[in-house]
């Protein structure tokens, strides 16, 4: 049985979470915790399942969630084309909401 505790689903007996950190998410305070990626964290923090945008304004969210299909990019401490999925959150990270290739960026996912 899965429960909740707001938006994130309590561990299951035995397993811990990691401590709790602050990531900014678009200018936001985000609480996450240690041993989450950016992904989690970010759908955890909203009702929006949007991730990144396509160029031409399409939202794209978490598909595969493994780091294959390349729809979770964000930008992370201003580096664009970053994997939400496949990056664990850190005390201070600061993530924004990638537009197509992103700041100085090409899309991998063109």
């Amino acid at each position: 049985m899965k429960r909740r505790t707001g938006p994130r689903i309590d561990p299951q007996p035995g397993v811990e979470r990691g401590e709790p950190v602050t990531i900014s998410v678009d200018g936001r305070p985000v609480a996450s915790y240690l041993g989450e990626s950016v992904a989690a964290a970010m759908i955890a923090d909203t009702d929006d399942l949007t991730l990144r945008r396509t160029a031409d304004g399409e939202p794209r969210g978490l598909f595969c969630g493994m780091g294959v299909c390349f729809e979770c990019l964000v930008v992370v401490d201003g580096v664009p084309g970053t994997r939400a999925c496949m990056t664990w959150v850190r005390e201070g990270m600061q993530v924004d909401t990638q537009v197509g290739p992103g700041p100085g960026g090409r899309d991998p996912a063109a």
